[in-house]
């Protein structure tokens, strides 16, 4: 059984608990619903205690990520909601045909939720690195996608996604922000400048409001990055638009070029680079080897804006 460690630095509540005890209670309450597992998660006063109740819906596949996927797939055929849980990785990247054809092409649907974002266990290495999940995901029409900032934001996008019958993907991470935002179809102004549009995406907002400290600039949040509030950016009445997101640069390219196509633009998309680092390290140094950390992003802004 693969067990890695999850918890925040600083012993406070991660996202991933704020999951499970939902997750529970989705269980309890909605007899639709259904949770797939590969290992992770499984054990370990995790999701052990809804196998127990719950022992019909609650299937624990072993370290089969594709089966995994198919699995939720039948049970959604059937008319389940099933949620389905592990490493981005695993389940976004190596389970990429299932989710493709056993979800996408038989016409229906599930919840996809990851631990480990881009790179979150970096000390596991590569293999448990993703931050290309998002832009995998943008080759299939349909999915909401949801990357919440904070643990407060992951309940509500959570029950609604269980609760509905689109497909969902929602991308929890050890990282966080202080304060919690309101996570809605709209993007949230969180102060107003002249010379640019920042906006930044889930658990980047922190580091982004650090960066832009002094700078002219409008900073906007949004953890619902599909479908991308592309009315709200235009309404921000910028032309020169930075996004933050915490995964791979130029993912929400298309998307935002896209919404802007009619009027002149300028747009700089900061993101977890392609480079290959062959290091280990921890989160907050890929952070600064990627360029998003404050100083990184304020380097990046400040050169777009002269």
């Amino acid at each position: 059984m693969r067990t890695h460690p999850m918890k925040t630095a600083d012993g406070t509540t991660a996202m991933r608990d704020v999951f499970i005890a939902e997750t529970g209670r989705l269980l309890d309450e909605e007899p639709r619903t259904a949770l797939v597992l590969a290992d992770i998660s499984a054990g370990h006063g995790r999701f052990a205690d809804a196998a127990v109740k719950h022992p019909d819906r609650v299937v624990n596949v072993g370290i089969r990520e594709q089966l995994m996927v198919g699995v939720a797939g039948g049970l959604a055929l059937t008319g389940m909601r099933p949620v389905v849980h592990t490493y981005a990785p695993f389940l976004i990247e190596r389970a990429f045909e299932q989710v493709k054809l056993d979800l996408g092409h038989q016409g229906v649907s599930a919840v996809l939720v990851t631990v480990g974002a881009s790179y979150d266990w970096a000390e596991g290495g590569y293999t448990h690195f993703s931050p290309r999940d998002v832009a995998l995901l943008d080759t299939i029409p349909g999915w909401r996608v949801v990357v919440p900032g904070h643990p407060d934001e992951v309940a509500g996008p959570l029950r609604d996604a269980v609760l509905g019958d689109e497909p969902v993907y929602i991308r929890l991470s050890l990282r966080r922000n202080a304060t919690p935002q309101p996570v809605t179809d709209r993007l949230t102004v969180l102060r107003e400048g002249s010379r640019a549009a920042v906006v930044a995406v889930g658990p980047m907002l922190d580091n982004t409001l650090a960066a832009v400290e002094g700078l002219d600039v409008t900073v906007a949040y949004t953890a619902n990055v599909r479908p991308f509030d592309v009315t709200g950016l235009r309404m921000l009445g910028h032309d020169t638009i930075v996004v933050v997101e915490p995964y791979l640069a130029g993912t929400s390219d298309r998307v935002l070029r896209t919404a802007l196509a009619d009027r002149p633009h300028r747009l700089l998309s900061l993101g977890v680079t392609t480079a290959d680092l062959h290091a280990f390290g921890t989160p907050d140094d890929h952070d600064r080897w990627h360029g998003l950390d404050p100083a990184g992003i304020r380097a990046a802004v400040g050169d777009f804006l002269h």
